[in-house]
């Protein structure tokens, strides 16, 4: 069973207990992602294929660590001209691994809580009364030898 599924803007062919190296994510190591952005779904020769994605399937991975990339080296040169620019890049990377590829399990419903909170908080506090400006009309002013079209 394999997946194609989208991660940091990146398309990846996932299987289980595979690791893969992702461009970071927001998560701290040891934490569990969860991936709703899967795009095709191989499930023992039966394949799915999303429009653009597939709903109620989803991708759970485990983070396992943050690291650096292989130092790129970027060199610009222009011949006979004393141009010579070195730069180097290490980019940020996410090594996770993809623990369960499968339907979406129930979440939890803890928003409906927190709204109940901010009302009661908003109904407590008194609303003040507007004090309104008296506002000043502009007066149009024709200029001279110009014809309004």
């Amino acid at each position: 069973m394999y997946a194609i599924v989208d991660i940091a803007g990146q398309q990846f062919k996932v299987e289980k207990d595979q690791k893969y190296f992702v461009h970071q994510l927001d998560a701290k190591p040891g934490s569990k992602i969860t991936f709703d952005n899967v795009l095709l779904l191989d499930d023992k020769g039966k394949v799915t294929v999303g429009a653009p994605s597939i709903n109620g399937i989803q991708v759970t991975a485990k983070i396992e660590q943050h690291f650096l990339g292989d130092k790129v080296i970027v060199f610009k040169k222009k011949r006979r001209k004393g141009y010579a620019v070195k730069n180097g890049h290490r980019q940020r990377l996410t090594e996770i691994t993809v623990q369960e590829i499968g339907k979406k399990s129930a979440s939890k419903k803890t928003t409906p809580k927190n709204e109940d909170k901010k009302v009661e908080a908003k109904k407590a506090s008194p609303k003040k009364s507007a004090v309104k400006k008296a506002s000043t009309k502009a007066t149009k002013v024709a200029s001279k030898g110009k014809k309004e079209s």
